[in-house]
């Protein structure tokens, strides 16, 4: 027998109905979701109204360059759903509805109709500070929570093996290849992030993996959390807010005062953890990093132009080696060295 592939239809509804999770007769409407590359994702809508996400794990990613990953991840995305609706502010994960271990595929409710995405929403240069600030308070509370519960979630969510696979190879250790003026950088700071086992870390902490529904931000996608490093989290996400305000120049100074309103909500909601005293400094490399990851590693942001990515790495070399303590700091100077290069281009 052939494996299950839920973006096929005939085959999708024969499992559910074998499966029982629908009727026999029941015809419900299905519609494949694009954009990712590690799942097939695929929209169910039944004849009662009720709608579902339905995801199943892919081994090889839908990417330039060959990127294999073990398809039981899903299931590990299946237990964050499970954690996160208990850590996070409430309505802010859509609930689990099954899981199947044969098919390493789950359900999900779907958010309700109508919602946005919020990286489509930043791109048209829609920048609502109100989301802003729930981007922050989400990542800030669930941090906090999950650092109040370490002594089990450290035990359940130790294995880092898909954030190694998804996360440190393809995008710290495949741009220290490719660009070898930062692999001394890049290698120091996977050795640092390997170290720095504080909390729960999401792993995709972008504005693609949220939803916008009555003005509420849902967050989606969590195959590669983990217990770690807090500040790959804020990296990650900094960089596309710094990436995009690189990217849309007439919205530059709007990105600006939604990079430092996130940072602001963030560590509002985290408090006074521990680890909070070296927490900015580390957010400022991951930032680096990523900053240079998506323009270098094997997943580039796909709204930089070859010109734009050019810019940014260049950028970015200019400033590993600055010392940079401050978001403050990075927020300025990567900029100005953004803009300098944009001038002296025209």
């Amino acid at each position: 027998m052939l494996p299950l592939d839920i973006e096929d239809t005939r085959q999708l509804l024969d499992y559910l109905r074998q499966t029982e999770r629908i009727a026999a007769h029941e015809m419900p409407q299905v519609r494949v979701l694009g954009g990712g590359v590690s799942n097939r994702t695929v929209l169910l809508v039944r004849e009662s109204g009720e709608a579902w996400v339905l995801k199943q794990a892919l081994a090889k990613l839908r990417v330039a360059v060959d990127w294999f990953s073990d398809p039981m991840r899903i299931h590990r995305e299946a237990l964050g759903l499970r954690r996160l609706a208990e850590l996070a502010p409430p309505g802010s994960i859509t609930p689990l509805l099954f899981e199947d271990l044969d098919e390493h595929l789950f359900a999900m409710a779907a958010v309700p109709q109508p919602h946005e995405n919020w990286k489509t929403a930043l791109l048209a240069g829609r920048i609502e500070l109100d989301h802003v600030r729930q981007f922050g308070v989400i990542l800030g509370t669930l941090e906090r929570r999950a650092w109040e519960r370490r002594s089990e979630l450290a035990a359940e969510f130790a294995d880092r093996s898909f954030f190694e696979s998804l996360r440190l190879e393809p995008y710290y250790a495949f741009a220290a290849q490719r660009v070898p003026a930062a692999s001394g950088f890049l290698t120091s700071l996977i050795e640092r992030t390997r170290t720095r086992l504080l909390t729960l870390v999401h792993g995709d902490y972008s504005p693609k993996n949220v939803l916008v529904h009555d003005g509420r931000l849902v967050l989606l996608d969590h195959e590669v959390i983990h217990f770690g490093d807090p500040a790959f989290d804020l990296g990650f996400s900094l960089t596309h807010l710094l990436s995009k305000a690189h990217h849309l120049p007439a919205f530059r100074a709007a990105f600006v005062r939604a990079v430092r309103l996130y940072w602001e909500s963030y560590t509002q909601a985290l408090g006074d953890v521990p680890w909070r005293a070296d927490l900015e400094v580390e957010a400022v490399a991951h930032t680096l990093g990523c900053l240079l990851a998506r323009v270098a590693g094997r997943s580039p942001l796909e709204y930089l132009d070859d010109g734009e990515r050019t810019r940014q790495r260049e950028a970015v070399l200019a400033l590993i080696g600055s010392r940079l303590h401050t978001l403050d700091a990075l927020i300025e100077r990567f900029l100005a060295a953004i803009a300098s290069s944009e001038g002296s281009r025209a």
